[in-house]
């Protein structure tokens, strides 16, 4: 839990910090504890996790964007409350997180249940399963323009 708060802590201050545009991907299969989700609900609803910065820490945030926030006229007294509303604004504008679940057996239905943010706070694309002949109608569409043996062929359509 600690590596992967330091993570996130990395992961919010290159998006907030720095204005870097971030993208964090998650499988379930990636999930070891439930308090990693915990943190993912907290920065989908608030775009932070409470308390992840130390007060030494916090001070650095604040400062890493107290250029930023002085160039956009958004922090006109240049307190710390102010500069850290204003990361937390950037980590919402800048962060994008995708998350990769399936939706088989009950793990998703309780983490939805458990993490509301997960639905309330996400675009949510349903990916079906696609029928054997219209998968290997694409792979022999493009296998097709590479110059192969028939027997190789075939066993290359079969692999993708």
């Amino acid at each position: 839990m600690v590596e992967w708060r330091e993570d996130v802590k990395t992961l919010l201050r290159g998006a907030g910090g720095k204005g870097a545009t971030s993208t964090f991907i998650m499988t379930d299969s990636q999930i070891k504890e439930e308090g990693f989700l915990e943190d993912v609900n907290n920065i989908l609803n608030t775009g932070e996790v409470p308390n992840i910065f130390p007060p030494d820490e916090k001070v650095d945030v604040c400062e890493m964007v107290r250029p930023a926030a002085k160039s956009e006229n958004r922090c006109p007294e240049g307190t710390p409350e102010q500069l850290f509303s204003f990361f937390v604004e950037r980590c919402i504008k800048k962060l994008h997180i995708v998350l990769c679940f399936s939706p088989i057996g009950n793990s998703l239905r309780d983490r939805i249940r458990n993490f509301p943010s997960l639905v309330n706070c996400t675009t949510i694309d349903w990916f079906s399963e696609w029928p054997k002949d219209a998968l290997e109608s694409v792979a022999k569409r493009f296998l097709n323009e590479i110059e192969l043996e028939k027997p190789v062929r075939a066993s290359c359509v079969k692999m993708v």
